[in-house]
């Protein structure tokens, strides 16, 4: 590689000198001599073993150059597809500030919510949206795609039922056929029944918990609802709808109808179509079910001075509490386009999306008027967007479509058209002289076309009631105005611009401009995730060459990049494994072990796929207890599923025992499930599928680059063994996944596709070497830290020869005794100090787990001891007495500017301690936007939607 322009110094923080001098301190002659002290002899692997089929690395001028050339490949028309992905602009504004902004997408999820401000009011403003539309008065702050999010709402309707034992679920036939797939896989491990109807057939009897509809249906019809939601009522089946967000604009709010839940997709607000992802879902339900919504809900509250003040509320991470009793096991949303969407509503503010609404609505009548007159047969009266027309030949309207720049939708009998929000007469002029083309006939005139759209949308009658009052969304029409106001909330927000982001399990790293820079090309951002095969064979490269990439690196012999998120992985990994029992006529495996230590989302997952939970216990190193683990593999050895263990473990080290521990389950018939969040301190050093993981799902947001967007957007696609290969999730619509493929677990068939070029370009440029040479960085940065903070907080677990992994765990719970302090008060004042906490109180509470990743530099590993071994000082005087253990920097912490510049100030500590504590924080720092939040507050007063008009008079 280059030395001068090659990409693998620049991703690392620490210098060469840096590391040396790390080496010294840990009395390591070198990076493989630490690999041999972390890392167990039995799996580690020689650069050789561990690189062979990786591509060597290059200067990022070259990568690009060889991503274009794949781009390239990739064909693009106009998409009129449809199906629940559209196209839409993006306004410029919003592309350059939030979109491709690194203060928005390398922030993280915004649990330190005195940091978070601004991007929890730009979810708040999102959540608003979504209860305007609606009409219901609870909406979480999106969910992973609108099938998921359709998935989603079953499971609660389920949940919530009074009569548990219900097991039909009713769906509209006319439904997106990607969110029928995702609801047959969910249903079927949970035992339920979906009858898909038409309707206005339905009956429903005691054994009915659910109605889903959709508003309108994938038909373009959309007839009123209310006698099938009567019926539904009075059976206590819940009622669901899915909507389209640009729909809802004109119609009633489905609220009003009697919907109990109404879920979507908000990707025509301004999100590309990305090939089918990352788009935001969002989800929105009656106070009734305001502690059962999955997912996460922005709230407010106040702070401790009784100022307003933000925080995720409820339910928020509720499968780590709640574990195997949880009904989800979501955990990533879609923040950074929900960020979006919401900042595409302020942008146009309820009469732009009015004005947007109603001429889809108008190009579509047009032009349904004009087929019809062209003797083309309508399946339904458009409602909206969407016509379905009736053509003998299928085949050769779609290649006339392409041969004049366009693609539609190919049905077995006909032929779908939907209209996006970049439609507009010319474009209508253009179809109706193909099909007239198609006939031998003249298109008729659009003059004579255009009438009068009827109110309101189908048959369900127009909004009557003035929408989006809130201030936001009146008061930003001028970019220069919005502009200040994007700002603004950037200014209240820690990311990766500000500092390090410590967090252990987070992997928080850089994500290189470069490797950004390919998601905004029209080439990857403007394809539909069902475009005909010929038209995506970059894509296809794109995905081949990271698919066989992720194998090499995991030594597995396929990979599915379906699923959106690591907890999917999760899911998506357990069916794999439940068809593969099943396909061997022992269907009747389904005890999934898995340690007390695990991620909340295992036995979320687990319990999803059909399974029961039995835990085994850790010892007191943090291992799997093996004699435990002997045990209950024994006692349940004819009903064992699966082990799910973490590697290396939640508590920050390589255990010695995994290869016995893979051994052992496999001994009784079981499959080895392993979760691949800590696989930053496994790659091009070590292989899962090497050492007897049989699946191990992979986060691409984690290990792989692509950026944590405040909270989503993640990829966690599975690796997995040969024999499991074939049980590769598939898609209804598109050709992937293996010969006997389990069900689609996301809407799209390679997920989050547009930003999967990020990991493209990492490994690219890394190459293997670069890679291995990453992953020892890491592993000397957390042991470098964990040595100099030791004697001030103990690590509380290591490895057979004393070191920890790519992350540490401190123990704080001493100063409970001795200080009268909680974790949370370290992590409150680290925010003084500049920095984002670690994670708190996982796996361990009263610990706090540290990650510096490979990416952060001495001098910010340097700050990062400065302050927290200040911060020990501040303890000691709290200890000694000489500091008031309530009224203290911890205990007061985060110190606003409004606090330290008033006139009065009652703490017995001075201003300068508060807010400069060491003395490079005088050149730069980031102000707390709010002091500390009263988090019970905000839950006893629940308000999750921006105050109205009226509210603002009258505070």
């Amino acid at each position: 590689m280059n030395q001068i322009d090659g990409f693998v110094q620049r991703h690392l923080g620490p210098s060469p000198f840096d590391q040396a001098l790390m080496l010294e301190r840990l009395g390591c002659q070198n990076l493989e001599e630490l690999l041999q002290q972390c890392v167990p002899a039995a799996i580690l692997l020689s650069p050789e073993e561990a690189l062979g089929g990786l591509p060597e690395g290059c200067p990022e001028g070259e990568a690009l150059a060889d991503l274009q050339k794949l781009a390239s490949e990739n064909k693009l028309l106009r998409s009129l597809i449809g199906l629940g992905y559209y196209s839409c602009p993006t306004p410029a504004l919003l592309q350059r500030h939030v979109f491709e902004n690194p203060a928005w997408y390398t922030a993280y999820t915004p649990y330190q919510a005195e940091i978070a401000q601004g991007r929890l009011e730009a979810l708040l403003n999102f959540q608003t949206l979504i209860s305007e539309l609606t009409g219901l008065p609870i909406a979480n702050a999106s969910l992973l795609d609108e099938a998921t999010a359709a998935a989603e709402a079953m499971a609660l309707a389920r949940g919530v039922s009074n009569r548990p034992e219900s097991k039909r679920f009713h769906v509209q036939a006319d439904l997106f056929p990607q969110t029928l797939a995702v609801l047959r896989t969910r249903a079927e491990p949970l035992a339920i029944e979906l009858v898909l109807e038409d309707p206005a057939e339905m009956e429903f009897s005691s054994d009915s918990f659910g109605l889903l509809l959709q508003l309108p249906g994938a038909s373009g019809a959309c007839p009123n609802p209310g006698a099938v939601i009567a019926r539904a009522k009075a059976a206590g089946a819940l009622v669901i709808a899915v909507v389209d967000p640009l729909a809802q604009v004109l119609m009633e709010p489905v609220a009003n109808l009697g919907v109990d839940i109404a879920v979507g997709s908000a990707q025509r607000f301004g999100v590309p179509l990305g090939f089918g992802g990352p788009h935001a879902a969002f989800f929105a339900c009656s106070e009734t079910y305001k502690r059962q919504i999955p997912g996460r809900l922005v709230g407010v509250s106040k702070d401790k001075e009784g100022n307003p003040a933000l925080r995720l509320a409820l339910q928020t991470r509720e499968q780590h509490i709640r574990r195997d009793k949880a009904t989800s096991n979501i955990c990533t949303a879609q923040v950074l386009l929900a960020v979006l969407a919401g900042f595409y509503a302020v942008h146009h503010g309820p009469a732009g999306l009015r004005a947007q609404a109603q001429q889809v609505q108008r190009l579509t009548a047009a032009l349904a008027k004009g087929l019809s007159q062209l003797g083309f047969e309508l399946v339904a009266e458009p409602s909206f967007d969407t016509l379905r027309l009736v053509v003998a030949d299928p085949a050769s309207w779609i290649a006339r479509a392409e041969a004049a720049g366009f693609n539609f939708l190919e049905l077995a009998d006909g032929l779908g058209i939907s209209l996006d929000a970049c439609s507009d007469e010319k474009e209508l002029e253009q179809l109706l002289n193909l099909f007239a083309a198609g006939l031998g006939l003249a298109a008729p005139p659009l003059a004579s076309l255009f009438e009068a759209c009827p109110p309101g949308v189908g048959g369900i009658g127009p909004r009557l009631k003035p929408w989006l009052q809130q201030e936001v969304f009146q008061c930003y029409r001028s970019e220069t105005e919005l502009l200040r106001y994007i700002q603004r909330l950037v200014a209240k927000d820690f990311s990766l611009v500000h500092g390090m982001i410590p967090l252990g399990s987070c992997t928080m790293k850089l994500n290189g401009a470069a490797e950004l820079l390919p998601v905004s090309w029209p080439a990857f951002s403007a394809m539909h995730p069902f475009a005909p095969a010929d038209q995506y064979r970059g894509y296809s490269r794109l995905i081949a060459d990271l698919e066989q990439w992720l194998a090499l690196l995991t030594g597995f012999a396929a990979v599915s990049l379906q699923p959106n998120a690591g907890s999917q992985g999760e899911y998506a990994g357990l069916l794999v494994i439940r068809a593969w029992h099943r396909s061997r006529g022992e269907g009747h495996r389904r005890v999934c072990l898995i340690p007390t230590s695990a991620h909340g989302t295992n036995p979320a997952s687990a319990v999803m796929a059909g399974m029961q939970v039995v835990a085994v216990q850790c010892d007191s190193n943090g291992n799997i207890d093996r004699q435990d683990l002997a045990a209950k593999a024994a006692e349940h050895s004819n009903q064992l599923a699966a082990l799910m263990v973490t590697y290396p473990s939640t508590h920050g080290v390589f255990e010695e025992g995994i290869t016995e521990i893979c051994s052992l389950v496999h001994g009784h018939g079981g499959q080895v499930y392993l979760d691949g969040a800590n696989l930053n301190a496994q790659v091009g050093v070590c292989k899962p599928g090497g050492f007897g993981a049989d699946v191990c799902h992979l986060n691409l947001h984690k290990t792989f680059c692509i950026p944590h967007g405040g909270g989503g957007p993640g990829v966690g696609p599975i690796a997995v063994a040969a024999h499991l290969a074939p049980y590769l999730p598939g898609h209804p619509l598109v050709s992937c996944g293996g010969s006997q493929a389990i069900g689609a677990v996301a809407a799209a068939p390679w997920g989050s596709a547009s930003i999967l070029p990020i990991s493209w370009m990492y490994i690219r440029m890394m190459g293997g070497a670069g890679l291995r040479q990453a992953t020892a960085v890491a592993l000397l940065a957390a042991n470098d830290l964990a040595e100099r903070l030791d004697p001030h907080y103990p690590v509380l677990y290591r490895g057979a020869n004393g070191r920890v992994a790519h992350e540490c765990i401190l123990d704080l719970r001493p100063l409970k005794n001795s200080a009268g302090l909680e974790v949370d008060d370290l992590a409150k004042r680290l925010m003084d100090y500049g920095f984002h906490a670690p994670t708190v109180s996982w796996p361990v509470a009263g610990t706090v787990m540290v990650e510096p990743t490979e990416s952060e530099s001495l001098k910010e590993l340097d700050r990062f001891v400065e302050a927290m071994v200040a911060i020990r000082a501040e303890v000691a005087a709290i200890e000694t007495g000489q500091s008031d253990p309530q009224n203290n920097p911890l205990k007061r912490a985060p110190h606003t500017q409004a606090a330290l510049t008033a006139d009065q100030w009652d703490r017995p500590y001075s201003r300068q301690q508060a807010a400069f504590p060491v003395a490079g924080l005088k050149a730069n720092k980031l102000w707390p936007a709010v002091a500390r939040i009263d988090n019970a507050y905000g839950d006893r007063n629940l308000v999750c939607s921006c105050p109205s008009v009226q509210e603002l008079e009258s505070g």
